[in-house]
């Protein structure tokens, strides 16, 4: 097992694994076993650009704890020219194969499992501040079940088997992992406990200051 501790006011990024990581549902469990990588591009990239931002990940799926060594070890396999996927908490259905198959496939609720797993997690940090500041995945169930949490509705991005990437909020809204990339300080701007508020980085010739002094936070709509 991995024990992760956190701050008490740490932000976290919930990211769904099949179909959200991988390009479909069932061919990103099967494909992966033979050795053949079926993941979407550009995700470790801006993956590790949130993480870099001072973010923390957790890795949330339906599948059964049966597979938790499987996935674990998938996850880690993941590279992308020089990038892995950035680590975290991998939490699993605590329920059979059977069972988890059942509810996913043929109940389709998967969500019910999620929503649980996720008020358990926000109940462990006080309750006026909620950990969970957005959510990726690639079903409508998703989507139900990172608003049952209170993940801000434009914080919430699915993703097709086409690597197209979509914010709820907005049905206009068309990008894909790597072109999130080169705007990943709008949408998840650097945290103050990760950038000293006297200094700037400076990466490839762009300024990046710390969050309350960026256009996103003086601009964005309440």
């Amino acid at each position: 097992a991995n024990i992760f501790l956190w701050k008490w006011n740490d932000k976290m990024i919930i990211s769904d694994i099949d179909g959200t990581i991988t390009k479909s549902d069932v061919l990103g469990q099967l494909l992966p076993v033979i050795g053949k990588d079926w993941s979407q591009a550009g995700i470790a990239q801006l993956y590790n650009m949130i993480s870099d931002n001072g973010y923390k990940f957790i890795y949330l799926s339906a599948r059964a704890i049966g597979q938790a060594k499987i996935t674990r070890d998938y996850l880690r396999w993941i590279r992308q020219g020089e990038q892995s996927l950035p680590d975290g908490p991998l939490l699993l259905s605590p329920s059979s194969l059977i069972s988890a198959f059942h509810r996913e496939v043929i109940e389709r609720k998967p969500e019910e499992f999620k929503i649980s797993c996720l008020k358990d997690i926000t109940a462990l940090f006080p309750s006026d501040n909620n950990p969970l500041c957005a959510g990726f995945g690639n079903k409508i169930n998703d989507v139900w079940a990172y608003r049952e949490v209170g993940i801000p509705i434009s914080r919430i991005f699915t993703v097709n088997h086409k690597g197209e990437l979509r914010m709820e909020e907005s049905h206009t809204f068309m990008s894909s992992y790597t072109k999130l990339s080169d705007i990943v300080d709008h949408f998840f701007p650097p945290l103050l406990d990760t950038v000293d508020a006297n200094q700037v980085k400076v990466a490839s010739g762009n300024f990046h200051a710390p969050s309350e002094f960026s256009s996103f936070t003086y601009w964005r709509e309440p």
